[in-house]
């Protein structure tokens, strides 16, 4: 189909100052021309590449050779940058003198910033602990860690020394964190047992002492604040961590050697323990900062997230384009005299002036169904770009989005994951903003969509693929058979092309929308349905606060089953259903009807805040829930068991 519903479209300032709209002038090429631009991008990746090195202001030792192309595993054995030498601390700490480089906020209003020459001192000292406790290139520094200063000056001091840092947040249950950081056997793990969420203070002295004697390989526990931690191992304080004369310096590294560990999410076994490139990160998320958002030198930008999930490392990325982040500790939306309370972020949006907010459509959503209105409580004028991830964007949203926000703002609905820590769809400054869709594929990923036939299609949906390399593809997956493992998960559907394992359509004018992820896509009668189509759908009732949706097996087909989790004080009847069914026929098509409708307590997700199909339907047809250390809310999974009352 060919969306002509534009939201948005570049001013002026956009179409001739964007770093984008510069680099298609210097290609000879018209800044609205992108599609021009993405063939070039991925025609010739070495030059391609090398010139985004150059460009963005990459700091480090390039080498000679760009690209290394392997002719025998065109995407697993390519290699780039293969004699540069890197490392990430230095390209985010590249600023110097008493300008604010970041600011930490939460949801009680403290408000902190802190300069460069302040930054630079203190992740000296941090630094210095850590060498002092034998942390060298390669090894790993584990934090259990809220989103504040501490977090960030722990990334810094142990990248600027080549180590590897990996983390979970503090909300993780025991197991949780021993399932993730405890495979990578850190030498330090840096932890904060008393914070603050949602209202509520908590106090997780007692699971780090159970985390420090259980988890293999540890030598200190660096605690933040106070605690009542105990354990036999050295329990330094981190104000006093190393020595604050220490000076800054950085240990270079090969531009593929690691830099952070990510955890997928965990529901079908063990989290992936995927290990990430230095240069490879860097230059991605350079690349997506600057010519993708339009982010440019002291650009205030806060992506709501913690720091276990990749847009925290994107966020913090932002330093190396000179754009300051905001870091946010707490819940989005807070309860305050018995009411919610959706002011939190847009406050930050107001007072700091942000020129990018990055959310996602859950807590747009959420707000939505408040009645709450950002623009009318809030000076919204700075706001250059709105963005979201996580899960696909409804096209209604995008309608509240230029009613209650702004319409004068740029929207990026972007999709990418963990797995190569950027996008595969993105969005494009120099573009429009069409209704319900992904703005573009971003410069140097060859990403398509292929049918049942490994044939690439427009204007129906497919296998969402990447066909050529990138440089941050994944190192491998840590642990045994770490590396096999990292090929059957991308490349064992079809042999050196990149599978990444969500249901997508590309439309005829270069936009895409998601569909879902393909492992838990329905297939009534063989025809293979996007869950996300049916979660718009109900996105449209404020009688319903969430849902979840699969396939239930009958004799020689599948059945559609939607549990409905109602809004405080509704309730599921007939005539709602019949409504839900009425909807889905008539904007999706007859085989997205749910044979059944069931109302359910809760809705179970991951402790990284992604909705489990597979886990409710596991426990609905009588299967096995393999990891439920993973999931935030196991209990929820009780009723799934035995669903009554279908409507």
């Amino acid at each position: 189909m060919v969306k002509n519903d534009i939201i948005w479209t570049p001013s002026q300032d956009v179409l001739e100052n964007s770093a984008l709209a510069k680099l298609a002038r210097k290609w000879g090429l018209d800044p609205r021309d992108y599609e021009a631009m993405h063939r070039r991008s991925i025609a010739d990746l070495g030059a391609f590449w090398g010139e985004m090195w150059d460009v963005l202001g990459v700091i480090g030792e390039r080498g000679e050779v760009v690209f290394q192309p392997d002719p025998n595993a065109w995407m697993t054995g390519a290699k780039f940058f293969p004699d540069a030498r890197v490392n990430m601390a230095e390209n985010l700490l590249r600023q110097t003198g008493d300008a604010v480089v970041a600011i930490e906020r939460d949801e009680a209003g403290h408000r902190a910033e802190i300069t460069a020459d302040a930054l630079r001192a203190r992740v000296a000292q941090a630094a210095d602990g850590l060498r002092q406790a034998g942390v060298g290139p390669g090894d790993r520094v584990g934090v259990v860690l809220p989103n504040r200063f501490e977090s960030l000056i722990s990334l810094l001091a142990a990248t600027s020394l080549g180590a590897v840092w990996t983390s979970c947040s503090p909300d993780f249950g025991t197991q949780a964190i021993l399932d993730r950081i405890g495979q990578v056997r850190p030498k330090v793990v840096m932890a904060q047992a008393r914070f603050r969420y949602g209202g509520r203070d908590h106090d997780i002295s007692e699971r780090l002492s159970e985390i420090a004697a259980r988890m293999e390989g540890l030598e200190q526990l660096v605690m933040v604040g106070e605690h009542s931690v105990e354990t036999a191992i050295p329990t330094p304080d981190f104000a006093s961590y190393g020595d604050p004369a220490a000076p800054l310096t950085f240990t270079r590294v090969g531009f593929s050697d690691p830099v952070y560990v990510l955890y997928t999410s965990g529901t079908t076994g063990a989290p992936k323990a995927i290990v990430h490139r230095t240069g490879g990160v860097l230059i991605g998320m350079m690349k997506e900062h600057q010519m993708h958002c339009d982010m440019r030198p002291g650009d205030p930008v806060l992506w709501y997230a913690n720091n276990a999930w990749m847009m925290y490392h994107w966020l913090v990325a932002t330093m190396a384009s000179g754009a300051v982040p905001i870091l946010y500790d707490g819940a989005p939306i807070v309860k305050k005299a018995g009411e919610l309370d959706g002011t939190p972020l847009w406050n930050a949006v107001a007072e700091e002036k942000l020129s990018h907010l990055g959310v996602s459509p859950k807590y747009l959503a959420t707000l939505a169904d408040m009645g709450y209105e950002p623009a009318r409580d809030h000076d919204l004028s700075a706001l250059r770009w709105l963005m979201s991830s996580g899960s696909p964007m409804a096209p209604h949203q995008y309608d509240w989005i230029v009613e209650k926000v702004t319409p004068s703002e740029g929207y990026a609905s972007i999709s990418g994951g963990t797995d190569l820590m950027g996008c595969f769809l993105i969005g494009a400054p120099t573009l429009p903003v069409r209704r319900g869709t992904l703005t573009a594929k971003p410069l140097g990923m060859a990403t398509n969509v292929f049918d049942e036939r490994g044939v690439p299609v427009v204007g129906r949906p497919g296998e969402l693929v990447c066909t050529e390399p990138f440089p941050s593809q994944p190192a491998t997956f840590w642990g045994e058979n770490g590396d096999q493992r990292y090929l059957d998960t991308y490349f064992s559907d079809r042999p050196e092309v990149w599978t990444h394992g969500d249901r997508a359509e590309i439309h005829a004018d270069g936009s895409a929308t998601i569909h879902g992820r393909s492992d838990f896509t329905l297939n009534p009668q063989g025809v293979r349905i996007g869950t996300a189509d049916i979660y718009n759908i109900c996105d449209q009732f404020p009688s319903i606060e969430d849902a979840v949706v699969f396939g239930r097996p009958i004799p020689g087909d599948e059945e559609i089953v939607l549990c409905l989790q109602m809004a405080a004080g509704e309730a599921l009847t007939a005539e709602l259903a019949k409504e839900v069914r009425a909807k889905l026929r008539a904007e999706c098509s007859p085989r997205h009807v749910p044979a059944a409708i069931y109302e359910v307590t809760a809705v179970p997700y991951t402790i990284n805040h992604k909705r489990v199909e597979g886990a409710a339907k596991a426990t609905a047809t009588g299967g096995e829930v393999k990891n439920k250390a993973s999931l935030s809310n196991p209990e929820a999974l009780e009723e799934y068991k035995a669903l009554t009352n279908p409507f």
